[in-house]
């Protein structure tokens, strides 16, 4: 989550640099035509917003903590060890409404890092269920659900401990025999299956 916003982040500097790089190369190659001075113009605002852009970004994704406490905690396991990254599967609950009966699905995302973690089929991730989207047809269920390691967010031990521990043994033996199915998960549109 935070690799994604510190990407946005670098790409809307990357934008808003090659816009002003635009703005002074039609002037230039232009021989200081007078349209050039009105594109460059246009080029100008539009890199000056994307720069704009970079502290508002922060407030909109969060900090961490903030995440953390408004989402739910929820077992999570590597799937899938690849020679670059790892899949990591997260048994979360569909339902929009916390009080409602929970429909259960399994939700992946690929990972890179995870830090105080061993790299094998079956080490406890625990995570937050971060929810994305709904569908117009189905208000009720959460259509996109990227499980957020909690270890992305602290590099105490103790606190990755105490949220497995946290976390329902019953839900931890329930994703262990559905480790298997991480492929029809990541072959689902918004890799979330629900069981």
């Amino acid at each position: 989550m935070f690799r994604d916003a510190r990407r946005l982040k670098l790409s809307a500097l990357l934008f808003g640099l090659i816009f002003f790089g635009l703005a002074l190369g039609v002037v230039y190659f232009s021989n200081q035509a007078s349209w050039s001075y009105y594109a460059a113009i246009a080029f100008g605002v539009i890199g000056l917003i994307s720069l704009v852009l970079i502290p508002v970004l922060d407030k909109q994704v969060g900090t961490a903590q903030s995440l953390y406490d408004r989402y739910e905690l929820v077992p999570a396991m590597i799937a899938q060890i690849n020679p670059r990254d790892k899949v990591i599967l997260a048994l979360v609950n569909t339902s929009v409404n916390p009080n409602a009966t929970p429909v259960w699905a399994l939700a992946a995302r690929t990972v890179t890092r995870l830090e105080g973690h061993s790299s094998t089929v079956g080490e406890r991730v625990p995570a937050v269920a971060v929810s994305g989207r709904r569908s117009v047809q189905d208000q009720e269920h959460w259509d996109e659900i990227s499980p957020m390691p909690i270890a992305w967010g602290t590099p105490d031990p103790d606190v990755v401990r105490d949220a497995i521990n946290a976390i329902d043994q019953k839900r931890w033996r329930r994703l262990e025999q559905h480790l298997n199915k991480v492929d029809d998960v990541l072959a689902t549109k918004f890799n979330l299956l629900e069981l």
